[in-house]
């Protein structure tokens, strides 16, 4: 990319997969000279994601700035949404990127709203899964997906993170106009660095939002299952903050696994990966889960569902992926207790991951992306 460009970053949530996303990107463009800030929500995060921007901070020319910014469409976002307008205008971003459904829909309107002011600003977009979960049969579906085409004529590029999503996006929303492409999350070289299980490490490890969606029920479910195809107590830890936290807390104690199931708050992805032999993804839907990259390139192994982009990193058919279902779940965990050296075989490749999910892969192309968006 030639040239100095004002780069704005605009999502609702600062936790989980689009965080880590937009930490790599900023930091790849900041290294490249470009003058990087960040635009999110102030009612979501915790000590951890407080110490991630406090790295981050020094890098971001354009700062960190934070405002409430509501899940859910209602009045309350008219308010939020004038707000984080005023912000991003005082920024005078040349791209301004949204992610997520909240962070899409703002940098589309507000882009679009620079450009009658006369500002020279391309509008990027990310799903990262987003409103593509919701069934398009449903009248929630039916509502955001029209939303999605509307929106569609303010977006001057569409990047999708895999595969499944930029074919969902065809088949819910339509195929997009202008101009699209796909770029794969990745990883820095540092991350491909084994982590070991402590010694005191438990059987199995949660780590990840505690919302239904990303399944810690079904994980629950299973290790209960586990222990009754077993005949044995197991031990599991589960890393991750959320509302749903208690109703997950009173899960356990009614499955009779208080004191073999620990919940912890959130972590560093690689302090997590030591407290446990096997990783467990029991999403019930996904885009590009980065919890699936870097514990594979920490030399893991995983039982995960093969849901969103999670078959485009294991392999379509892999032994590894089972259905969103307890019953499956617990089957390929007793399986992987039963079995660890010849269940670890069933991974991927570190050189595969490097091939096909590097961070300096991913900023590069994104930048062509900025580059062909860019306004003439």
């Amino acid at each position: 990319m030639t040239g100095t460009l004002r780069i704005v970053h605009c999502f609702r949530s600062p936790v989980g997969g689009i965080f880590r996303h937009v930490r790599d990107l900023t930091e790849s463009q900041a290294a490249a000279g470009h003058l990087v800030g960040i635009v999110c929500d102030s009612t979501t995060g915790g000590d951890l994601e407080e110490q991630l921007f406090d790295e981050l901070r020094p890098s971001l020319a354009l700062g960190i700035s934070r405002t409430p910014m509501q899940r859910h469409i209602s009045l309350g976002d008219i308010a939020a949404a004038w707000r984080t307008f005023g912000i991003i205008k005082e920024l005078k971003p040349d791209i301004l990127h949204g992610h997520g459904a909240k962070g899409g829909a703002y940098s589309r309107v507000f882009g679009s709203l620079l450009r009658v002011f006369r500002f020279r600003v391309a509008r990027i977009y990310t799903a990262h899964g987003g409103s593509l979960h919701y069934d398009e049969r449903t009248a929630a579906g039916k509502l955001f997906f029209s939303l999605e085409r509307m929106m569609a004529w303010f977006t001057d590029y569409t990047l999708f993170v895999s595969e499944y999503e930029r074919n969902a996006y065809h088949r819910k929303v339509g195929q997009p106009d202008r101009l699209s492409a796909l770029v794969y999350n990745g990883l820095q070289e540092v991350e491909f660095v084994s982590v070991p299980a402590a010694s005191d490490a438990a059987d199995f490890l949660y780590i990840g939002m505690m919302r239904d969606l990303k399944g810690p029920d079904l994980f629950i479910d299973a290790l209960a299952r586990v222990e009754s195809q077993l005949g044995r107590q197991v031990t599991a830890v589960m890393v991750g903050g959320g509302d749903q936290l208690p109703r997950y807390r009173a899960q356990v104690k009614r499955l009779g696994l208080a004191g073999r199931v620990h919940f912890l708050d959130p972590m560093p992805a690689r302090l997590a990966f030591a407290l446990a032999e096997f990783v467990v993804v029991p999403s019930r839907a996904e885009a590009m889960p980065y919890v699936v990259l870097e514990a594979l390139a920490a030399g893991k192994s995983m039982i995960a569902t093969s849901v969103g982009g999670i078959p485009e990193i294991f392999g379509t058919g892999s032994p590894a992926l089972v259905r969103p279902d307890s019953g499956e779940l617990a089957e390929r965990m007793a399986q992987a207790l039963s079995t660890p050296e010849a269940y670890a075989g069933h991974m991927p490749s570190p050189n595969l991951l490097r091939s096909r999910f590097g961070a300096e892969t991913m900023a590069r192309d994104i930048e062509k992306a900025y580059m062909a968006a860019l306004p003439r």
